[in-house]
């Protein structure tokens, strides 16, 4: 099996030039993808008018009935604050769907047959690809505060703790989509990339602490929604958001540990495994 590597060929500069440079050629196709994007527009609507659609859904259907199961006199616009940060973990999740199917479609028509002739790292273009889904993940987390500042929600803790949970949203994003990446050079065709991610996408999503508090769930459900990493980044986002505790009982450094944990072990499994059948695929 051929080696994954991101050194450059013989006769190269010393390795820190050499690294810079491998990084450079990720940035600029990382450029290319996203003029890619510009180009295709109908491809930003999961992170431009799907938060939307949820929010106003889950906030006008079933708010009135789900805010009163947050206790203390929930009302609508309490389940608002519980809402917005819930289905920015959801809908940065339900995104990272795109990159498999776009991954798997450039490989049918032999995009990355083209790369491979060129004199950068064998892992660079996957590595601009995943760069590039950046920018649509700080799309959705924006468009998804800022309608739901609109409807009312409010941050009740400062500006660096909304720094902070933006960007950690933005990693675990970054992280997920490894898994997408995978999946997508598995598959035979860009449909079967998307029902393969749905099946995995919606049981973690629903089950977890995104719409509903854990204890209002049957007890064989509350023991996967506490491992599940949806669930941590939900109430890691939350508690920065609203504040330690706020609506979940569960601490935020502890929310926060346990998603940069997912996050390191989602990179530890599905980078070599996305690498491999890269290498195999191409």
């Amino acid at each position: 099996m051929t080696a994954v590597t991101f050194d450059s060929p013989a006769g190269a500069p010393a390795r820190p030039a050499r690294q810079f440079k491998q990084l450079r050629y990720a940035g600029v196709l990382a450029k290319r993808n996203l003029i890619k994007l510009t180009r295709t527009p109908e491809q930003f609507i999961d992170v431009t008018l799907q938060p939307i659609i949820f929010l106003v859904l889950f906030y006008y259907v079933l708010g009135g009935a789900l805010g009163g199961s947050l206790g203390g006199g929930g009302s609508r616009h309490l389940y608002l604050e519980f809402l917005v940060p819930g289905l920015l973990a959801q809908t940065i999740a339900m995104s990272s769907i795109s990159i498999g199917q776009n991954m798997n479609a450039d490989i049918e028509k032999g995009v990355f047959d083209r790369f491979r002739s060129l004199p950068i790292g064998r892992a660079i273009p996957l590595v601009g690809a995943v760069l590039a889904e950046f920018f649509r993940y700080l799309l959705v987390v924006v468009i998804t505060i800022g309608f739901g500042y609109i409807l009312g929600f409010r941050v009740e803790t400062n500006f660096m703790s909304l720094l902070a949970a933006i960007g950690l949203a933005i990693c675990f994003a970054l992280s997920f989509a490894w898994i997408s990446v995978w999946v997508g050079l598995k598959m035979r065709s860009a449909g079967s990339v998307q029902g393969v991610m749905m099946l995995l996408v919606l049981p973690l999503t629903f089950a977890s602490s995104t719409f509903v508090k854990v204890s209002s769930m049957p007890g064989w459900l509350q023991a996967f929604v506490k491992v599940n990493p949806i669930s941590h980044v939900v109430d890691a986002v939350r508690g920065l958001l609203l504040g330690s505790h706020a609506m979940t009982g569960v601490s935020t450094g502890s929310a926060v540990g346990w998603t940069f944990a997912w996050i390191a072990g989602i990179l530890v499994v599905f980078f070599p495994l996305a690498m491999r059948a890269y290498v195999r695929r191409t």
